[in-house]
């Protein structure tokens, strides 16, 4: 049989707002993550390492941030004369203008350059989520099934399952039912926003899916998958799940950004972010080994490349050129690329971003022994438009500083 066609969509473009002051400046998939990666690199690689050479990125806001890191996809094996990586944008002059308004919507507006490349098979996931999946076996499972789509399905807390789609399956496979963000979830089976779906039949909804909104008065913004395509294709009966009992986090919000890099840490870590056979790749501009001091103290903890430890550090994550000066204590925390922990600082669960100084005697944050995703009051430290904040600043567990002028609703 002919290998199957395949293009793979990122959908990149969400305005990331949950993660606070990480997404201020930067966009969501760019947020660095576990010692020396970002977001975006999770899906990269799995394409990648999938043997999927054919990947699109769309993106939305702060573009420069994720184009930056992106660059020509070569740490990924995509900067190819056939395929490769594409980065599709907003744009102006045809009759699908602006920004899009969720997942659907940023299909449907580029529906057109997925017209032309006709895959036989779009592979379409998210990038804000942490995982190790085959893709190719998706397809294959997929292709197998005769389905318009297979969602990749796998389990969560019961109380965390109102944020993503609810799925209820029967025995063989089959999707029965979907409910997308539920008030009352009925079980703790989701969808992890990985899907592989039917070219023909995609666009076909996409279409059908433009005409209802039209027809309505309304414009031709059509939301997110889980509000119009996933259901059609389910009651359809053309949809089936493909399940992934392996590892998944979905680190969108603070505490579960925070969460997933305590599931890095400990002699049998929930997850490992590079194993032999499945490389994470990235793209990086630091380099050369982390270095510790003659009095510094590092238990259980990951440090990336040219970070330097002369205090303590405690299962952590201190990113890459990264500084904790002596008689500075981290614990239970992150520690974004090029942060400095003053000396007398004590950062306690929590999280401090990207090139933000912490300043001598801060306290910031508490000791939270058990702490989990939907328990911890972490501490959020985002760098600061004043400046570096005075000796002695206190961020309280569970603050966020400073704090968001306001709220966008597009996540």
């Amino acid at each position: 049989m002919a290998p199957v066609s395949v293009v793979t969509i990122i959908l990149a473009g969400g305005a990331g707002s949950r993660l606070s002051a990480l997404t201020r400046d930067r966009a969501k998939p760019a947020v660095p993550y576990g010692a020396g990666y970002h977001l975006i690199d999770v899906a990269l690689s799995n394409a990648a390492n999938s043997g999927f050479s054919d990947v699109w990125v769309v993106q939305q806001y702060h573009p420069v941030s994720l184009g930056t890191h992106l660059r020509s996809g070569r740490p990924w094996d995509l900067d190819r004369l056939d395929g490769g990586l594409l980065v599709l944008h907003p744009s102006q002059g045809t009759d699908r203008d602006g920004f899009h308004t969720g997942t659907a919507d940023a299909l449907w507006k580029q529906v057109h350059v997925l017209r032309e490349a006709a895959p036989e098979v779009t592979v379409v996931v998210s990038a804000d989520a942490v995982y190790r999946l085959d893709y190719d076996e998706l397809v294959r499972a997929h292709q197998n099934s005769f389905a318009e789509v297979t969602m990749v399905t796998t389990r969560v807390a019961p109380g965390d399952a109102g944020r993503y789609g609810v799925v209820r399956v029967a025995d063989d496979g089959a999707v029965l039912d979907y409910a997308y963000k539920p008030d009352e979830p009925e079980g703790d089976l989701v969808c992890a926003e990985i899907f592989a779906f039917t070219t023909a039949a995609l666009i076909a909804h996409l279409e059908a899916a433009a005409r209802e909104v039209e027809t309505r008065g309304g414009d031709t913004d059509l939301g997110d998958i889980g509000d119009n395509i996933l259901p059609a294709m389910t009651a359809a009966g053309h949809a089936r799940e493909w399940r992934h009992d392996g590892y998944w986090r979905d680190v969108g919000t603070i505490n579960s950004f925070w969460a997933g890099h305590m599931d890095l840490l400990g002699d049998e870590p929930a997850h490992r972010l590079d194993v032999e056979g499945w490389p994470l790749r990235t793209a990086s501009s630091f380099s050369g080994p982390a270095r510790t001091g003659a009095d510094a103290e590092v238990t259980d903890s990951l440090l990336g490349h040219g970070a330097t430890v002369l205090g303590a550090v405690e299962h952590s994550v201190v990113g890459p050129g990264a500084v904790v000066e002596a008689g500075a204590r981290v614990r239970d925390s992150v520690i974004l690329p090029g942060a400095v922990v003053r000396a007398g600082a004590r950062v306690e669960t929590a999280v401090v971003d990207s090139g933000v100084v912490v300043p001598t005697d801060a306290r910031i944050g508490e000791r939270q022994i058990g702490a989990t995703e939907g328990t911890a009051r972490v501490a959020l430290m985002g760098g600061d438009d004043e400046g570096e904040r005075p000796a002695g600043f206190v961020l309280a567990a569970g603050q966020i500083h400073p704090e968001d002028d306001d709220e966008d609703p597009r996540v």
